[in-house]
């Protein structure tokens, strides 16, 4: 698991049938101190509460369609939380 930030939404015409009723954003990864870390993904809001500006915990590959209980899901991310507070011992 790993966490993100959502900065933008997807808008398809047309998807695979195991993405059907699902909200696809743009999340940018963070690294520990909340820094941008690599390129943009496309996720699955599998909580269906996710929206921009959220701090979000995401799973990569097979892990991405857990909550939706679907044998393959065609995403290699899944948003599985939204991040409330964050805290780093140092």
């Amino acid at each position: 698991m790993y966490i993100g930030k959502v900065v933008g939404s997807v808008v398809c015409t047309h998807k695979d049938e195991s993405l059907l009723g699902l909200k696809l954003l743009v999340v940018q990864p963070l690294k520990d101190d909340l820094t941008s870390k690599g390129k943009k993904i496309i996720a699955i809001d599998t909580i269906k509460q996710a929206g921009m500006g959220d701090i979000v915990y995401l799973a990569k590959s097979n892990e991405s369609g857990l909550p939706l209980k679907k044998d393959l899901v065609a995403a290699d991310a899944g948003i599985m939380g939204i991040v409330d507070d964050y805290y780093i011992k140092k």
